[in-house]
């Protein structure tokens, strides 16, 4: 009993800290704020969790936290306790969404898996797994990508230069084609935003890394 009093009186005191006061505004400004929550730079840099913007099916922009790291995938959470699963940048899964995309297969293929050595033309099959309104649905995608133009972005108070991918897909089962959109970091290959469909030529989520995951 002694060790959990002052193990509360330590927790007390540690969120009397301005950094932990830091840490509550970001979380409230996440869950209560504007239709288009912004965060400042020292609240991204104060946080101690990988973070990244996501504005989910034409929704406001909101602010999401890195719930796990396992495997290759990043599994973000939202405050509503959805969850959008990325692998190499890549939307591979959802959780608690009006429509979620439930399986990809073929991803050790994907070019993105080695997106500083991406080429103009390359292609990639695979077989998507969704559900609209809780019907399920499965296809089998085509992808082809060309380079877009060079640009930087500005992430947390970063400037980034970035290569952009423009990624069309095609579903010929469903007469389907949409095209996704990578900027991809030329330091490390890694995807810091991206446009794409969760499902076929529907339903977009668009995502910017504003810290990312520690390998």
């Amino acid at each position: 009993m002694r060790r959990l009093s002052l193990l509360l009186l330590c927790l007390l005191l540690q969120a009397c800290t301005q950094t932990q006061k830091g840490l509550e505004q970001t979380v409230m400004l996440a869950i209560s704020g504007p239709d288009d929550v912004t965060v400042t730079d020292q609240q991204i840099a104060n946080l101690p969790y990988a973070s990244m913007y996501a504005r989910v099916n034409n929704g406001p922009r909101i602010f999401v936290v890195l719930g796990y790291n396992e495997n290759d995938q990043q599994k973000w959470i939202t405050q509503d306790k959805a969850m959008l699963v990325m692998q190499h940048g890549r939307l591979v899964k959802t959780l608690g969404l009006s429509s979620n995309l439930e399986a990809v297969s073929q991803l050790a293929q994907d070019p993105l898996a080695d997106a500083l050595h991406l080429q103009n033309g390359a292609r990639w099959t695979r077989v998507v797994q969704w559900r609209e309104q809780s019907q399920p649905r499965a296809a089998t995608a085509t992808s082809t990508f060309a380079r877009g133009d060079d640009t930087v972005l500005n992430l947390a108070g970063e400037p980034v230069p970035c290569r952009v991918w423009h990624e069309t897909v095609r579903i010929d089962s469903l007469g389907a084609e949409w095209q996704n959109t990578f900027w991809i970091a030329n330091r490390d290959g890694m995807v810091l935003q991206a446009q794409q469909m969760l499902a076929a030529d529907q339903y977009p989520i668009v995502t910017t890394i504003l810290k990312p995951a520690k390998s």
